[in-house]
């Protein structure tokens, strides 16, 4: 029986590589819609900050010189800023306004921070305490980030003056103003850091790589599981049927044949995109691992069909309907469960969002992580595959 298996599963195979119509679904199609997403989304997601920032000091007194050595000095410790201080605010509006010309040599600033003469005098008295930003029209993302310090460290100053007419209400000793200062001084307890983390969060190259391999699967497994009703429809069939063939073989032959075709689909597109775009599947082990039981579903969901309609070409209707809706519904275009509500729960009735869930986890975990989600595949192949079994041999009786 097996040899009788393998021979049914040859000869579909060489037929599918003759007409190259499982290479083009199954591989080129999941490949190229992989790249030119990867190619347009890519760049917003792999953002990267830099920013140039100026300084002019027309004060010179204690809290400004807190807001240049503490806080754009911290700035500049990082890679990515730099911060210059200048000696004049006209300088420094040259700087900020000049037409950003990708051609030009010409020194630029993203902004600058304007320290106007009495800023300290007015942080130490109830007066207002002005800090100008001048920001560059070609630079609004740093731009933003630099109103955003100056605002922080009036809410600093604000904290500084609370503090000090505090401890004068509460008879302290010492000046007010030097108690204010000394409050301004004092690191703030909560600071943000650069840390490497742990995420369960497909990057997104990965994520529509992913995605679409797991949308294209169950077109390609359709190749194998409809090829009875192709033989039916070739006059083919009747002759398995006669010969001292076990049907069960007959149907074996056809599950092995979307079987091959799924992993090598699957394992072209999981090379490609990594070598291509960079895509990062996670270990290897709990990858194939997801790919094995995603193919088991696939082939068990579009075996109903195959086994319940009448042609092949309804049946490749009804096929690609169902692909299709399971895909959106699953998230393999677009992340789902981010949007929460019912929708995102539902979508955890298709094997694709078990799948994505499954790569999302081998992302921030190990292998172990990946089981709940194969074992997901596994059920969603056993059940369908059952019923798809009965339904083919039913169809072979008749």
């Amino acid at each position: 029986m097996m040899r009788t298996t393998w021979i049914i599963a040859r000869k579909d195979l060489r037929q599918r590589i003759r007409d190259r119509s499982a290479l083009i679904v199954g591989i080129l199609a999941p490949l190229g819609l992989a790249a030119i997403f990867s190619f347009v989304f890519n760049p917003i997601s792999e953002f990267e900050f830099s920013a140039d920032y100026v300084v002019v000091d027309e004060d010179g007194g204690p809290a400004a010189r807190l807001f240049v050595d503490q806080v754009l000095g911290g700035l500049a410790a990082s890679d990515d800023i730099t911060v210059e201080e200048l000696d004049t605010v006209d300088a420094a509006r040259a700087l900020v306004d000049v037409e950003l010309d990708p051609f030009s040599d010409m020194e630029t600033a993203d902004a600058a921070f304007v320290i106007p003469a009495g800023f300290s005098s007015a942080v130490a008295s109830p007066d207002e305490a002005r800090l100008e930003v001048l920001a560059s029209r070609g630079s609004s993302t740093a731009a933003g980030v630099a109103v955003a310090i100056a605002e922080q460290f009036a809410g600093e100053i604000q904290t500084a003056r609370v503090a000090a007419a505090t401890a004068e209400v509460l008879g302290a000793e010492g000046d007010r103003a030097d108690t204010g200062f000394r409050a301004l001084a004092i690191p703030s307890l909560a600071s943000v850091v650069d840390a490497e983390a742990t995420s369960k969060i497909l990057d997104g190259t990965t994520f529509y790589a992913a995605g679409l391999a797991i949308f294209f699967l169950f077109f390609t497994v359709q190749f194998g599981v409809n090829g009875l009703l192709e033989e039916r429809h070739a006059g083919t069939l009747p002759r398995l049927l006669a010969a001292p063939i076990p049907q069960a073989a007959i149907i074996g032959g056809k599950a092995i044949t979307a079987f091959v075709l799924g992993v090598v689909s699957m394992v072209v597109l999981v090379a490609a995109s990594t070598l291509m775009f960079g895509a990062e599947w996670g270990n290897p082990i709990g990858v194939f691992l997801l790919i094995l039981a995603g193919i088991f579903s696939a082939i068990g969901i579009m075996g109903i069909v195959g086994a319940f309609a009448k042609t092949a070409e309804q049946a490749g209707l009804f096929s690609s309907i169902i692909a299709v809706v399971l895909g959106f519904l699953g998230g393999t275009f677009f992340p789902i469960g981010q949007a929460g509500g019912i929708l995102s729960q539902l979508r955890f009735i298709t094997p694709h969002a078990w799948f994505m869930q499954g790569l999302g986890d081998l992302a921030g975990g190990n292998v172990a992580d990946v089981l709940p989600a194969v074992v997901a595949l596994v059920v969603f192949g056993l059940v369908c595959g059952a019923a798809s079994f009965y339904g083919v041999r039913k169809g072979l009786s008749r």
